[in-house]
């Protein structure tokens, strides 16, 4: 496969360190990008969100206190709030050209690598 692999991801998340580990010793190069230095924009968010085929809600870390009152949000709100709040997304994300996975649990990452 000659798409390389980028990775969103929280350089404190256990599952982003572990996701990368396991890119690493399937010997798969990927770039690493850090949402917190460089945030994601609505837009970025929206190409992702295709590329998994999820919803906003679906990828909402609803354990999260800011997630609280959300319960009626619409996607686009849920977009907005997650660009000002990246803590609310869940990761790591890996991309692999036009398709994308949520790594949690990291081994769903496998699926890019087939």
């Amino acid at each position: 496969m000659t798409d390389k692999i980028t990775i969103y991801q929280k350089p404190t998340c256990s599952k982003c360190r572990a996701t990368m580990t396991l890119l690493k010793e399937n010997g798969e190069e990927f770039d690493s990008i850090n949402y917190y230095e460089k945030p994601m924009t609505i837009e970025l968010l929206r190409e992702l969100l295709h590329k998994l085929n999820m919803s906003a809600r679906d990828i909402l870390r609803t354990d999260e206190p800011m997630a609280r009152g959300t319960e009626s949000a619409t996607d686009e709100e849920l977009l907005q709030l997650m660009v000002k709040n990246p803590d609310l997304i869940q990761r790591p994300i890996v991309v692999r050209g036009d398709r994308a996975i949520l790594g949690r649990p990291p081994e769903n990452v496998k699926k890019l690598l087939e």
